[in-house]
């Protein structure tokens, strides 16, 4: 796509007084290498319609406009950036805004598919999102998303170590997932106090029912409610012993020793056990 004379990220930020507000989590980016990396990052997106998550003065806005995506919607909560995304948007047909909550919107009945995120996700929210999106995960092509580093961390994290958890089974059982690239804090205005990460998660063509979801989401947050915590004694509540007993797992192990495919043996367990009762 051709390039679109604009003003620089750096008069937008002035003409629309786009100072960062630490209370909605803005570090934007501001260098255009870069921002082309990150969208390209995100693979083809020939005849996909991009979702982008606080775009904030349209750094990567404009670097995903630049690539073959059919449209961009931007979701943005800030007024101030909503005017500014809102000037970008004049110069194409390709770019929709819309002013909401990221956190409320329903991301399939406002863009259609075939759809993909691709967003520098706001700092105090970008792990709640996530898990909303992994509710619907079928909806998405894909998700390319920067989080602080420590959570991209826990998203791409393998059994026996420190950042494996619930979010970590979660995304992996729903998605396929690659660490891209780790951006040094100083990449942002105003620089954040850690470095963040890009990652990519590719649903699964197979997807769990929301039933199953359900079990899953019970068994991990009860797994890895107290770190450290032998399996009989952390789902006691689920069936402790006997339900490790069904699926053939030994209770004296620690929830951050199994691997995904183990939690979903565990989840069948459950399903089935629960199913007797019913």
């Amino acid at each position: 796509m051709a390039k679109i004379s604009l003003p620089s990220l750096a008069d937008t930020i002035r003409a629309f007084d786009l100072r960062a507000d630490k209370s909605l989590g803005q570090h934007f980016l501001l260098d255009p290498a870069l921002l082309s990396r990150i969208a390209g990052a995100a693979g083809s997106l020939k005849g996909v319609n991009v979702i982008e998550i606080g775009p904030g003065p349209g750094g990567l806005t404009r670097a995903l406009l630049e690539s073959e995506a059919t449209h961009v919607t931007a979701i943005e909560f800030d007024p101030r950036a909503v005017a500014a995304i809102t000037q970008l948007a004049g110069t194409t047909e390709r770019l929709s805004i819309i002013e909401a909550d990221a956190m409320r919107a329903d991301l399939a009945a406002l863009v259609p598919a075939p759809r993909a995120i691709v967003a520098n996700l706001p700092y105090n929210i970008g792990t709640l999102l996530l898990v909303n999106w992994l509710q619907t995960a079928a909806d998405f092509q894909s998700m390319t998303l920067m989080f602080q580093q420590e959570v991209a961390a826990r998203v791409c994290a393998q059994p026996n170590s420190s950042a494996y958890g619930r979010v970590s089974v979660l995304a992996q059982w729903l998605c396929d997932v690659t660490m891209l690239m780790r951006i040094p804090a100083g990449a942002f205005a105003p620089p954040p106090k850690v470095e963040s990460a890009l990652i990519r998660l590719v649903p699964k063509a197979e997807q769990p029912t929301k039933a199953e979801l359900k079990l899953m989401e019970r068994l991990t947050a009860a797994a890895f409610g107290q770190r450290r915590k032998m399996l009989r004694g952390a789902l006691k509540p689920l069936g402790g012993e006997a339900l490790c007993a069904e699926a053939g797992i030994d209770a004296a192990r620690r929830a951050e020793t199994l691997s995904v495919a183990e939690f979903v043996t565990l989840m069948r367990a459950l399903e089935a056990r629960e199913g007797q009762k019913s």
